[in-house]
């Protein structure tokens, strides 16, 4: 009765916080999970330093702040423990805290990355959703983080993770969680009651890959797209029905890479495949997916790339990372960067400028240029590698390095 009692008090006071600030950055990449930063008004004259107003330690993990209202909500590992935070976003002090132990060994390959977690969580409807490395599926009160619901899926799947760990970050759509759960050639992207955490509808025909889905409406229907284990598919978002589907392998099955809509086209890639998009259309019962431009020129690997106007901007994983644009309609590549540029990259649109924080720490601003890239600044913002993307909120910036969270100002 306390709990519930302190849940219903906290509640109205983030109702009261969410009102104030405005848009929330509540999920991967975004409001639209599109890594469009809505609003932002860039200064006549970028400072030589950015304003750090605090930071604190949060542990370690991949996944990416997020900023709704007055609040902050990150989740990340603290020993062998997996652990979801609640911050104030002015002061960095904790609201709640809310753990589950989570001992797990992360493959040979990948122990760089750390034992995560790396899905970055949504929040919606009041509540926060997590998914944990080991594939720990978790809703909980965002006000006071008493736990509603949680799933873990040893009995339905030979293996509850993918090889190199959980990375796809769930949604949340008509009042469904939506997450692709399960392992390595056993899984299940599945929608679940978000209030009740109950089963309602699920696609088996592949196991989870590490790419984000996103919900967008194509031939009419609206859909859940995103890249499985061996394809790239669309599935009705409201029963789970398999639309249609495009074979698609990366060496070590590593599928990473969000995909991204321009128009009637969807655009994919993969490690060291081409990038190419195509053209979703219904005709009567059937569904088509026909290629419309591919490229060996970029190639993507973890770091998802965002439209700006009529030109995708990225990171390609060529040269050591290589910054490049490319004409949406046609597939031709504007300009390369010189490479270098890291092992991962978030990019973001920022209306005038792209934003791309590099796992070398430092936050570039590019000009949004079709005839060349142009850095207009450059700020380190962490002394660890950056692998988690980060949060805004209008000039405000989150990020999260190895084992704590930043908040940085960006002030005339």
């Amino acid at each position: 009765m306390l709990m519930n009692r302190y849940c219903w008090m906290a509640g109205l006071f983030l109702a009261i916080g969410m009102s104030v600030t405005g848009a929330d950055w509540n999920q991967w990449r975004g409001p639209n999970r599109d890594g469009k930063i809505e609003g932002f008004a860039a200064p006549a004259q970028w400072p030589k330093e950015l304003n750090r107003k605090w930071k604190v330690e949060v542990g370690e993990g991949h996944a990416s702040p997020l900023i709704v209202g007055d609040r902050v909500f990150i989740f990340a590992r603290q020993g062998d423990d997996e652990v979801a935070r609640c911050l104030e976003l002015v002061t960095g002090k904790e609201v709640w805290r809310q753990s589950y132990p989570v001992p797990y060994e992360m493959n040979q390959y990948a122990k760089e990355h750390g034992k995560g977690p790396k899905s970055t969580p949504v929040c919606a409807d009041g509540r926060l959703y997590t998914f944990g490395i080991s594939g720990i599926l978790s809703c909980f009160d965002a006000a006071c983080g008493k736990t509603i619901w949680r799933h873990e899926f040893s009995k339905q799947f030979k293996t509850t993770s993918p090889i190199y760990g959980v990375a796809m970050s769930p949604l949340v759509d008509a009042g469904l969680l939506i997450a692709h759960v399960g392992g390595h050639d056993s899984g299940a992207l599945m929608a679940f009651d978000a209030k009740t955490g109950e089963a309602r509808w699920r696609w088996d025909g592949d196991g989870p890959a590490y790419a984000s889905p996103i919900i967008v409406t194509l031939g009419g229907v609206r859909q859940v797209v995103t890249q499985t284990q061996k394809f790239c598919i669309g599935v009705a978002a409201d029963s789970g029905k398999l639309l249609w589907s495009i074979p698609f392998t990366t060496d070590y099955d590593s599928n990473a890479v969000t995909p991204i809509v321009a128009g009637d086209l969807v655009i994919f890639g993969g490690y060291q495949e081409r990038t190419f998009a195509c053209r979703v259309r219904k005709t009567g019962d059937q569904w088509t997916a026909e290629k419309v431009w591919e490229t060996s020129d970029v190639t993507l690997y973890m770091s998802t790339p965002v439209i700006g106007g009529q030109r995708l901007y990225g990171m390609s994983q060529k040269r050591a990372g290589q910054m490049f644009s490319l004409d949406v309609a046609t597939g031709k590549v504007d300009w390369k960067g010189e490479g270098k540029f890291g092992k991962n990259a978030a990019v973001f649109d920022a209306g005038s400028v792209l934003l791309a924080l590099a796992t070398d720490s430092r936050l570039h601003v590019f000009k949004k240029d079709a005839a060349a890239l142009t850095e207009v600044a450059c700020y380190q913002v962490a002394d660890t590698p950056t692998w988690a993307s980060p949060a805004f909120a209008g000039r405000r910036i989150l990020v999260k390095d190895a084992t704590s969270l930043t908040l940085w100002e960006l002030a005339d």
